[in-house]
C-alpha cells in the first residue's frame, strides 16, 4: 500500500470537500444563484449529515472533519440561494 488509510483518507476528504469552496465563492460574488438546485443542496446537505453522524460514531477522523465542512459549505450555498432569490 502506497499511503496509510488515514493519509489517503485524508487527501480524498480535502479534494471532495474543497471543491465546494469554488462554487461558494462564485454564488458570493454574484449575488445570486440561479442555476443551483434547491432540492439537490437540500437532499446533498442531509447525506453530509449522516455521513457526519456515522464519522462521529465510528470516530473515523478524515470522514468527521470533511464532512462537517462539507455541511458548513453546502449550508452556505443553500443560505445565499434562498438570500439572493428573495431580492
Amino acid at each position: 500500500m502506497l499511503l496509510e488509510p488515514d493519509l489517503l483518507g485524508f487527501i480524498a476528504a480535502f479534494c471532495t470537500t474543497f471543491a465546494f469552496v469554488p462554487q461558494v465563492l462564485l454564488v458570493w460574488r454574484q449575488r445570486h444563484a440561479d442555476g443551483i438546485s434547491t432540492g439537490m443542496y437540500l437532499i446533498f446537505s442531509v447525506g453530509v449529515l449522516l455521513w457526519l453522524l456515522y464519522g462521529l460514531q465510528t470516530k473515523a477522523w478524515p470522514v468527521i472533519i470533511a464532512n462537517g465542512i462539507t455541511l458548513v459549505l453546502a449550508l452556505c450555498v443553500l443560505a445565499m440561494k434562498l438570500h439572493f432569490s428573495r431580492r
